[in-house]
């Protein structure tokens, strides 16, 4: 019933197809492997195989490019840790509204990572304070190399400009990029650009992963 309603508010907006619905963390798995989603609207707790885990193999199969959107009625601490660490690029709680599924899907379809500034505030808390998730000992996927980078020095190992590491310092911040383009005084598509530089430099996955990283090396 909840992947029903799921399907019907998505496919709603006359652009969203959803190509398959899947009951356990293997189907989850399989089908991504088949039909090449975009965003994947993954439940935590399923028979099987639970969604932290078929997350974490959908992230690390080089096949797929799938963006993995953890939707969970629990808010839960370490919920969303493990869903991060396993390389979800968004957390939503299932008591959200459709609008806010639907712009989810697409913040995640579009590149972004999607958490509530609640909850950013929660992860910076969380690794600013050195706990992360359990067994942690790096942000995940490639940005991993760069951990441990003194705060003044990760910016240049990455060749980050001075502008680029303005921007990564203030998305550490829990800053949106309409907050950022205010504070330094510049447009939005030019954050977005900076943005998309500093990730690709970082070599880190999403906006979560960035943040970690500058926590993580005394740079926020």
């Amino acid at each position: 019933m909840m992947r029903a309603g799921f399907r019907m508010i998505l496919e709603a907006t006359g652009n969203i197809a959803v190509v398959g619905e899947a009951a356990t963390g293997i189907e989850a798995v399989a089908q991504v492997r088949a039909l090449h989603p975009d965003v994947v609207c993954m439940d935590v707790q399923m028979p099987d195989m639970d969604g932290l885990e078929a997350t974490r193999r959908i992230v690390a199969d080089a096949d797929t490019s799938a963006a993995v959107l953890v939707v969970t009625t629990f808010d839960r601490d370490d919920y969303l840790f493990a869903a991060l660490e396993a390389g979800a690029s968004g957390f939503l709680l299932k008591n959200a509204g459709p609008e806010e599924l639907v712009a989810a899907v697409r913040v995640v379809a579009a590149g972004d990572a999607l958490l509530a500034p609640e909850v950013t505030r929660r992860v910076i808390a969380r690794f600013a304070a050195g706990a992360g998730a359990p067994g942690s000992s790096a942000a995940g996927g490639t940005g991993a190399s760069h951990v441990g980078v003194p705060g003044d020095a990760i910016g240049e190992r990455a060749g980050l400009t001075e502008r680029e590491t303005e921007v990564l310092r203030l998305m550490a911040e829990a800053l949106s990029n309409g907050e950022i383009a205010h504070r330094l005084f510049i447009g939005e598509a030019t954050v977005k650009t900076h943005v998309s530089n500093v990730l690709q430099k970082l070599g880190a996955r999403d906006r979560v992963q960035a943040v970690v990283l500058a926590h993580r090396s005394g740079l926020a």
